[in-house]
């Protein structure tokens, strides 16, 4: 039952997180956190922040990590194969469609359309991180705050690259948190 389960919540993800691994990523924990319970919220944080730091798709290395904890490596395999396997077949069975209608104005509206909406999704994800850091720990806001503030001015005004701030923050974290 443990891969049925795995394999459902990884890909209802994949089908409804048009747009890659951003708009994927609060399905994903919905699914995990909110569903299942394998992780907590601070937990499939320090998921997301370890992927991020990591070369590749996100959503991937976050399957591959929560199937291995849940079920082994047999668990990671059903949750990779959950997680590509939409695309896989849809982007068969539909890259002719899409071919023929490339330059169809409906087409171009739909994909200006769907930004916002994972925007929203990012943000209501940096919300529920922002609150489980003040709720489980007095001065975890405090951090979460200096972090986010250091990282603003280093992406927007300094234009770091955002591999070295999540480095630095992870660093920042490991030695101070």
């Amino acid at each position: 039952m443990i891969y049925w389960e795995i394999f459902i919540a990884f890909f209802i993800p994949g089908i409804l997180g048009y747009g890659g691994g951003p708009s994927s990523i609060p399905l994903i924990e919905n699914e995990v956190v909110g569903r299942y319970h394998w992780l907590t919220v601070d937990e499939f944080s320090e998921v997301l922040a370890l992927g991020n730091a990591l070369p590749g798709p996100i959503a991937t290395k976050m399957a591959g990590y929560i199937g291995y904890q849940q079920a082994g490596i047999p668990g990671a395999v059903v949750a990779l194969f959950a997680t590509v396997a939409p695309s896989l077949l849809l982007m068969i069975a539909l890259l002719g469609l899409l071919l023929k209608f490339k330059d169809s104005p409906q087409v171009k509206k739909m994909t200006q359309l769907v930004r916002p909406a994972i925007a929203v999704l990012l943000g209501m994800m940096t919300v529920n991180f922002f609150l489980s850091s003040v709720s489980e720990n007095s001065a975890g806001y405090l951090q979460t705050i200096f972090i986010s503030l250091v990282s603003i001015v280093l992406l927007q005004v300094r234009k770091v690259h955002p591999a070295y701030v999540i480095a630095g923050a992870l660093l920042y974290g490991a030695f101070f948190l």
